[in-house]
Parts: C-alpha cells; structure tokens; sequence
C-alpha cells in the first residue's frame, strides 16, 4: 500500500537538484544564444555586399542589405532566445525530474546503506527513469544483507565452538567484539 502511494506521489517540488537543473537550463539557454549569434553574423557577412532599396517616408533608400536587415534579425533573434528559454525552463523542468529525481532518492538511500542500513531498498516512481539502475543497488545490498548474515552467523558459531572448547577468555573476547561490532555496524 505504501509502495503503492509512493509510486502514485506527485512531486510538489519543481526544483529537486537547483544547481543541476539550474545549470542545465543556462548551458542550453547559452547555447542558443550562440546559435543565433553564429547565424546573425553569418547572415551579416553574407549579406554584406548586397543592396537593398526601400521607401522610408515617401522616399526610395538604398543601403547595404545586411545593415537593412540586422535590426529585424537581432530583434527575431532576442524573441526567439526568449521563446526558446521558457520552453528550455519548462521541458528541464519535466526531463530532468524523471532523472534528478531518482538521483535525489538515491542519494538518500544509499546514504543510509553506507551507514549500515542493508535492509533500505530502493523505491522508484513508475515513470522515474534509471530503473534498471535500482534495482542493480537492491540486488547489491541483498546480496551485501547475506554476505553478512553469513559472517555473522559464522562469527556465532566461531563464539560457540570457543565456549565449547574452552578457549581462552582473550578470545572470546575478541569474538565477542566482533559479534558486537558486526551488530552495531549493519543492520540486516
């Protein structure tokens, strides 16, 4: 049932890694912006040896076609970087919660795996992307989980044989540190 309304959340929150979108969004923004300065000064310098006439207050002009036509390519320029920019911030936006958002989760998660907690699995959204990736991490900290369910378990029968065979008390001790560490350190 949690898992359920977990995979059914809508995120509330448009930005989940500010400095990550932030700069997703400036780099193609920027990229667009030098996009049409390539494009002006192309059109500029191709256009550079060409006339252009036209009526300007009743009266017949003539003038260089490319200084004719930067004043219309520089404002089409500037309405397009800025068409461009919110469609950019908008489509980010939903992109990159289907990737920054699964890295937020696991970045959380595997934060409390390194502290111990192999019993953490993964839980994506149903349209979260990286999937594949979380369930990778689940098998690794099940298999982790074993691992040391394993040690532990070899580590009691280690501390049983030692009392059985009447080891030296140092150690049992040392088995028993170990036991005890192997309990405070991973929680399985």
């Amino acid at each position: 049932m949690a898992e359920d309304k977990q995979q059914f959340h809508r995120r509330k929150q448009h930005f989940i890694k500010k400095g990550y979108q932030t700069r997703f969004i400036f780099k193609f923004c920027l990229l667009v912006l030098v996009g049409g300065l390539i494009s002006t000064g192309l059109l500029y310098a191709v256009s550079r040896g060409t006339l252009t006439s036209s009526f300007e207050n009743s009266r017949l002009t003539v003038e260089s076609t490319s200084a004719a036509i930067l004043p219309a390519v520089v404002y089409t320029n500037l309405v397009t970087l800025v068409l461009i920019t919110v469609a950019t911030i908008l489509v980010v936006l939903y992109v990159s919660h289907k990737i920054a958002g699964p890295l937020f989760r696991f970045e959380k998660d595997l934060s409390e795996i390194a502290g111990g907690d192999l019993t953490k699995v993964i839980r994506l959204r149903r349209k979260d992307e990286v999937k594949e990736m979380a369930e990778t991490l689940n098998r690794m900290t099940g298999s982790l989980r074993e691992s040391v369910k394993e040690v532990q378990a070899r580590l009691d029968e280690a501390a049983e044989q030692a009392e059985e065979d009447g080891a030296s008390d140092a150690l049992k001790e040392k088995l028993f540190q170990a036991q005890s560490a192997m309990q405070r350190r991973f929680k399985v």
